[in-house]
């Protein structure tokens, strides 16, 4: 970690009213350098996302701040500090960030929490499963795109008293889509 302290934190590009919120495992060194989200030249985030309909005009990494109005997109990472690559984050670090991503959920209440990134839901439902008692998932277990039942929901809101400072009420969460690494 102390390799790339020097480096800035990437803030998240949230608001009210998302459709989609993008969660990345954590910034890179380029990322962190511009303070722009999926900024390396390598990575395919921008390319696929405008590939895939999802905005109208091909956009760039020094956009990302103005994505949340613009098209109702948000970007968070499970983990906020800087690394190369991520096998330099250990589960337990990421495992750390599980809680974190089901707040900002909460929160700002998007309807699709797209996890770019296997590894960051296999962190998710692990530690859920270690909260229910559970064994963790098996590599047999794991499927990219839509994720069904209890478990295909983040930041799922019970009662209005566990209602976070952007909800009000209950809300049934945000609808999980798995996607596969836009990293080079």
């Amino acid at each position: 970690p102390s390799t790339y302290a020097h480096l800035p934190l990437l803030p998240d590009a949230v608001a009210p009213g998302l459709l989609i919120l993008f969660i990345g495992l954590n910034p890179g060194v380029e990322t962190a350098r511009t303070g722009h989200a999926y900024a390396h030249p390598t990575n395919l985030f921008w390319r696929l996302l405008h590939g895939s309909g999802i905005t109208p005009v091909a956009c760039a990494a020094r956009e990302d701040r103005e994505m949340p109005r613009r098209y109702a997109l948000g970007f968070t990472n499970i983990v906020a500090r800087p690394s190369r690559s991520g096998a330099e984050l250990s589960r337990a670090e990421m495992d750390d960030g599980v809680a974190d991503l089901h707040r900002k959920c909460a929160r700002w209440r998007p309807e699709v929490a797209c996890v770019v990134g296997k590894g960051i839901w296999e962190s998710v439902c692990r530690v859920r499963a270690r909260q229910r008692g559970r064994r963790p998932p098996g590599p047999a277990d794991f499927r990219y795109g839509w994720q069904d039942g209890e478990d295909g929901r983040m930041g799922v809101v019970e009662d209005e008293s566990a209602a976070s400072e952007g909800g009000v009420g209950p809300w049934l969460g945000a609808r999980v889509f798995v996607a596969t690494s836009t990293s080079g």
